[in-house]
């Protein structure tokens, strides 16, 4: 069901985003506790502020009135996604060359299933991090469709 709400609130609130300019990050559909929340992160090349988020909260909330597509109560919280943004898109990778990232894998390379370094290349089939062990760097290549999950990360470096 959580899938299904999803793909209806990307096609209401993708054209929301798009008029202003933002980009849609990611939805999400989650309970926790007895509570149900509907997540949207949106961001921009600048950022997003409050007032952004409230807009596209007002105008995706209009529109969820119309088609009530979620028969329950739920929280409607929309947000930038962060200093720890997801990549979840190839255009995601691609624009976090150069940053400090932190992977997932669905199973292990060179035994290890979490990686967190510099996401030095993409192209499309596989990244490429260098992480720093002491004082050593070493070059990791993971094939794309081995990544469960990607963020940016903050590094206190």
């Amino acid at each position: 069901m959580s899938k299904k709400v999803t793909e209806i609130v990307e096609q209401l609130v993708q054209p929301i985003v798009e008029q202003m300019n933002l980009e849609l990050i990611h939805i999400e559909y989650v309970k926790e506790g007895k509570n149900w929340f509907l997540r949207v992160f949106i961001d921009s090349e600048s950022g997003v502020d409050i007032e952004e988020c409230g807009i596209v909260s007002e105008r995706l909330s209009e529109k969820l009135d119309e088609l009530d597509p979620i028969t329950h109560n739920y929280f409607l919280e929309v947000s930038s996604p962060g200093a720890e943004r997801p990549l979840k898109k190839e255009a995601d990778f691609t624009k976090a060359i150069g940053k400090n990232v932190h992977i997932k894998t669905y199973e292990p390379i060179d035994d290890e299933k979490l990686f967190e370094g510099v996401l030095t290349d993409f192209n499309g089939e596989v990244v490429t991090i260098t992480i720093t062990i002491k004082t050593r760097k070493k070059t990791i290549q993971i094939p794309y469709e081995k990544v469960a999950s990607a963020r940016l990360a903050v590094s206190f470096n």
